[in-house]
């Protein structure tokens, strides 16, 4: 599987140098400030399961409590529901840049107690708060649950999937909206997502083209910073201009990523190595124990032992030394190491030794 691995590798490396460079839409490698989704979080009960609930859990029950409140329902002083077909929820939730009130959005339900399932039970009406502690969407619906949990009277359970968390679909109504600032800030600002100062030049460079003045900056790696008159149906129309623009991205630092745990190396086609040699060895050790039972000769009132006996075998596997030539590339690396039929965990020692010599001008990354 470990020769296949690396025969495949270099077959991607070998079509690597052939490809022309693509464009891309500035949309797709970054955002406009401020336009982003916020994340909103909730509290709520869960009714009308089937004995799954979470039967006498203190928050819970304080929980239900209020909710029957609203409706001028008061419990007697320390009497307990005993809530076996309600549950405390959290909810999560996010909510998308522009987003208007009146506009659904979809929750996500997640047991907090002891409940076993939150199959077939309904969501009541409850807040999602921002991290302003300002409540901008409602939420109340029945759930969509994909697991399934089963406890027999044996002590015998089965579970598919997870039954503690389900969905929502459109189950929350946003109440508030969020001010991106777009239309009154000084400037626009876009920013990539990946830091590169060539990139940024040349989006940069790109709009100013585009519009035919020169309104775009590149403040840092990531900024670039863009004039435009107030308004948000003057910037509304500039910043979807701008997006669809397509530009030349610089090509991405040379890097090797190491997973060691799975054995997993990637590389990618700007890696290049200087002259050097290498070469990887392997030596096994193999010990085999093989005891003999010794009997005492008749009438002779002796005992029976054991008789300790160890062969050790060493065998060193002999692999040849391979040379990189100078500004060697991906398709060399796994050519190379495919020829002495390197396993995965064997690239990454060779990988880590090139790093340490100076030969590979890259950066290696260990997960």
């Amino acid at each position: 599987m470990y020769r296949f691995l690396l025969t495949a590798l270099l077959c991607i490396a070998g079509l690597v140098p052939t490809l022309p460079a693509q464009a891309e839409r500035i949309k797709d490698i970054g955002a406009f400030a401020g336009l982003r989704a916020n994340q909103l979080t909730g509290y709520g009960i869960v009714v009308g399961l089937a004995g799954t609930g979470d039967d006498s859990l203190d928050y819970a029950t304080l929980g239900m409590k209020g909710v029957a409140s609203r409706f001028g329902l008061q419990l007697p002083a320390g009497v307990n529901p005993a809530l076996k077909n309600a549950a405390a929820v959290m909810l999560t939730a996010e909510l998308p840049a522009f987003a208007k009130p009146g506009q659904r959005l979809d929750v996500t339900i997640s047991a907090l107690g002891k409940a076993k399932s939150l199959r077939g039970g309904t969501l009541i009406m409850a807040p999602l708060i921002g991290a302003d502690g300002q409540i901008y969407a409602m939420a109340q619906g029945n759930l969509a649950v994909g697991g399934l949990g089963i406890d027999a009277a044996d002590g015998s359970k089965l579970t598919i999937n997870v039954p503690t968390a389900g969905r929502i679909p459109g189950g929350a109504t946003v109440e508030r909206s969020v001010d991106a600032g777009f239309a009154t800030s000084p400037q626009l600002r876009f920013d990539l997502a990946e830091g590169d100062l060539t990139t940024s030049q040349r989006v940069a460079a790109r709009i100013n083209a585009a519009i035919g003045q020169p309104i775009a900056r590149s403040i840092d790696a990531t900024t670039i910073t863009i004039d435009s008159a107030p308004g948000a149906e003057l910037r509304t129309a500039l910043m979807s201009r701008i997006e669809n623009l397509e530009v030349d991205t610089a090509d991405a630092p040379a890097r090797v990523v190491v997973n060691a745990r799975t054995g997993t190396v990637v590389i990618n086609g700007a890696v290049r190595i200087a002259p050097v040699a290498v070469t990887h060895g392997k030596m096994t050790v193999q010990v085999d124990e093989k005891p003999q039972v010794i009997q005492p000769e008749p009438f002779s009132k002796g005992q029976t032992a054991v008789q300790q006996s160890s062969a050790i075998n060493v065998q060193e596997e002999a692999r040849p030394m391979f040379e990189f030539q100078p500004g060697a590339s991906l398709a060399d690396i796994v050519k190379a190491v495919n020829a002495i039929g390197a396993s995965p965990a064997d690239l990454v020692a060779i990988l880590e030794a090139l790093k340490q010599a100076g030969a590979m001008k890259a950066e290696l990354v260990v997960l």
